[in-house]
């Protein structure tokens, strides 16, 4: 009789375990990130989604959209600079809540993690030094020329996705700032970086005069969302919340002008 009711105790105890153990897994992820009273946001450094000020304080469309989205939801916006490259590791290993800068949609990402609604309308583009403007003004006159693009970026991709930039020797940087430090130092004849970087970096009054766009030549349309862990429901129910609520009020193009990027905004977000 005390055999049998020792294993029923023993039995009772391995089942409560497994409630306990089984509940810790389920807690939803907006539960997780509501408990710690704070959404970590991975972010590079770029303008204009997000850069440092004159005074070395934090800025961009993403950094100041982030902080408006996270008040409306009641959760204080922390921000973390990661490297790029390894960007869905941070977010998986939850060092990161989500990827919120300049992040470009593709199937291959939306296998790793959950995108929020679009945000921004973007692009690839080419930039060169002015002075190698007429002699790449078309892709085939690129042929056996160095190319560099950010490391894992949809600059990459695009340069993989194209028959005669993808044979061109290649070396990646660390960040979309380096690509428009290699071609200003004709360390690299081509760069491949966002159309919204390049406008805002590049031309008179930048430290990048030297260097133009490419409009002519059309690589891949894009568009910008934040994405997080898989299986992220509730928090991308949150999250799309939020942003149509700032876009019907207003605060969203408010936003956007302050970076000159209204005409950039998805469709549906301009009020």
């Amino acid at each position: 009789m005390k055999k049998w009711i020792a294993m029923f105790f023993m039995m009772v105890f391995c089942v409560s375990c497994f409630a306990g153990c089984s509940g810790k897994q389920t807690q939803s992820d907006w539960d997780y990130i509501k408990d710690k009273g704070e959404l970590v946001i991975g972010y590079t450094l770029y303008e204009p989604m997000n850069y440092l000020a004159d005074d070395n304080s934090l800025t961009g469309f993403d950094t100041d959209f982030a902080v408006a989205v996270c008040e409306k939801l009641g959760v204080k916006a922390k921000f973390v600079e990661i490297n790029w490259e390894t960007k869905e590791v941070e977010l998986n290993a939850k060092n990161i809540d989500c990827i919120w800068n300049g992040f470009t949609i593709d199937d291959e990402r939306k296998e790793k993690v959950d995108f929020s609604i679009p945000y921004l309308v973007n692009k690839q583009v080419i930039v060169v030094k002015d002075s190698n403007a007429e002699k790449y003004s078309t892709i085939d006159k690129m042929a056996g020329a160095s190319m560099t693009a950010e490391k894992e970026s949809a600059g990459q991709k695009a340069i993989e996705l194209n028959s005669v930039l993808s044979a061109n020797p290649y070396v990646p940087a660390e960040k979309q700032t380096d690509v428009l430090l290699e071609v200003k130092s004709g360390t690299t004849e081509i760069g491949v970086i966002d159309y919204i970087m390049a406008l805002a970096s590049t031309g008179e009054g930048t430290d990048y005069a030297d260097i133009v766009i490419l409009d002519s030549i059309e690589l891949t349309p894009e568009e910008y969302a934040i994405g997080f862990r898989k299986g992220s429901t509730e928090t991308l129910e949150k999250i799309n919340s939020a942003i149509l609520a700032l876009a019907e009020d207003g605060s969203l193009e408010k936003i956007a002008a302050k970076y000159d990027l209204v005409d950039k905004l998805a469709e549906g977000l301009v009020k």
